[in-house]
């Protein structure tokens, strides 16, 4: 095996195609000779400072260069030895050769399936400029949001969310995002340790190291975060904040049952922590079988965000955090300020609009029932390869896999086409659940999607035969 330490440029370009950049530079100055055993990617990650995901994409893209012959079990060979025709990789690569960049379907990015509101959204501006309320849409307006879009915001969460909430009580944010980005500079100091599930929505995790946070994983169970853990971590680390995902958690699936929440809220209650409930997902839970909020349960300390942008439309960019009431606003107020000075007027007033007109329920039903198809396309290729989803109409599912196959099935498939997120996107502590979340609604119509996913069945298909083999 070459002791091969490449030299990486600073540029803007991605980091892992930059790798594979400077293994095609070397393969041809002859650094790296044919029939050289590269570095298993662990350990070339660890020599390089990187992480495991951007190893396993550069060495997926020198696969699609036809620079590199992988064999699952044996490493990764620059090109020129002979492949044993036998092995199963090889096999599997005859059947699916790799993907023209142009034709890769990326299921990275948690949107909501796709539906057609383009003469929605005319229709929208249309009436508005008819009615002389498009206004605000050019002028900055209050920090916290206009009062007609935080009123249709409450309504909706009373109605979709169960959640009933004063609109003084709402802040309008430019999506989900700059809602966990804004609570988190607001309510902690850098240095905080902030406790969450042990592993979380990804974009928590960039907020946090951004702001100079310390994330602490709590441990889970199949209902989410698991009660007995969470009362000896704010025992350990007397951490003030609480980031929750309880419904269909971002990246498992796993949901939270009304005892699991009752038991969350009593120890929050004993430590006297502020919980933040990121309830994304709601939208998807069935109203009949979904608990009530966490915030509905403990409202004297629970600031609970509510992404319209994941259940609607995401060119809205539109999100709401609902507030304690005898929460004190200054800090709040002065993080709006500081990162945005007012919210963007204009998704406001067309999801404003829509939920007078009933546009915005008829929507995100659509997207329910189109999120409804998608996960049984799911289940009927992936089978018992995926968990059971915490709901009918979840929009990503889970695959559990042991952390080396979670790397090499993602690698396989990004060079057979199909773009997953790196496993370690969402790991916080070592316990978390080791898989691999694949987006539903990120392909742009179901048959991209089954394609995508009958080429992730033969990726796995492939990986756990070689795990028998090498067992056996």
């Amino acid at each position: 095996m070459t002791r091969w330490r490449p030299e990486i440029p600073s540029d803007a370009t991605p980091l892992y195609l930059r790798l594979a950049d400077a293994m095609e530079r070397d393969i041809g100055a002859g650094t790296l000779p044919a029939g050289m055993r590269l570095p298993p990617q662990r350990d070339l990650a660890h020599q390089l400072g990187l992480s495991i995901g951007t190893v396993t994409r550069a060495y997926a893209e020198a696969e699609r260069r036809g620079l590199l012959d992988a064999h699952v079990g044996r490493g990764s060979f620059v090109r020129g030895s002979l492949p044993d025709l036998t092995a199963p990789s090889v096999l599997f690569q005859a059947a699916h050769p790799a993907a023209d960049p142009e034709t890769v379907i990326d299921l990275r990015c948690n949107t909501p399936p796709a539906i057609a509101l383009s003469r929605s959204v005319e229709l929208a501006v249309t009436r508005l400029a008819a009615t002389a309320q498009l206004e605000p849409s050019v002028q900055y307006i209050q920090g916290t949001g206009l009062r007609p879009v935080r009123e249709a915001g409450a309504a909706w969460l009373a109605r979709r969310h169960g959640l009933a909430c004063d609109p003084g009580d709402l802040i309008q944010c430019n999506g989900g995002q700059h809602a966990i980005g804004l609570v988190l500079s607001s309510l902690c100091r850098p240095g905080d340790t902030v406790l969450c599930e042990s592993s979380t929505f990804h974009g928590a995790k960039v907020a946090a190291e951004h702001l100079g946070l310390t994330l602490r994983g709590v441990t889970m169970d199949q209902e989410g975060l698991d009660p007995a853990a969470l009362d000896r971590a704010l025992a350990e680390t007397r951490a003030r904040l609480l980031f929750t995902l309880p419904t269909l958690h971002n990246p498992t699936t796993r949901s939270m049952s009304l005892a699991r929440r009752e038991a969350i809220v009593r120890i929050a209650r004993r430590h006297d922590v502020t919980i933040f409930e990121d309830d994304a997902y709601c939208a998807y839970a069935d109203p009949a079988e979904r608990p009530p909020p966490i915030a509905a349960l403990a409202p004297e300390r629970t600031l609970y965000l509510a992404s319209i942008s994941k259940g609607v439309c995401p060119g809205l960019r539109l999100a709401f955090v609902a507030l304690p009431p005898a929460m004190p606003r200054e800090r709040l107020m002065r993080g709006i300020r500081a990162f945005g000075y007012c919210p963007p007027a204009l998704g406001g007033l067309i999801f404003a609009h829509w939920v007078a007109e009933g546009t915005a329920d008829a929507v995100a039903d659509a997207v329910q029932a189109e999120a409804a198809h998608r996960l049984e396309m799911a289940r009927r290729i992936l089978g018992c390869a995926m968990d059971q989803p915490g709901a009918r109409h979840a929009p990503h599912i889970w695959l559990p896999l042991a952390p080396l196959q979670a790397e090499r099935v993602m690698g396989r498939a990004a060079r057979a086409g199909v773009e997953l997120t790196p496993p370690e996107a969402s790991i916080v502590s070592r316990d978390a659940a080791s898989g691999l979340r694949v987006c539903l609604g990120a392909a742009g119509d179901r048959a991209t999607l089954e394609r995508a996913l009958t080429i992730l069945h033969g990726v796995i298909r492939e990986s756990d035969s070689v795990r028998t083999d090498s067992v056996v």
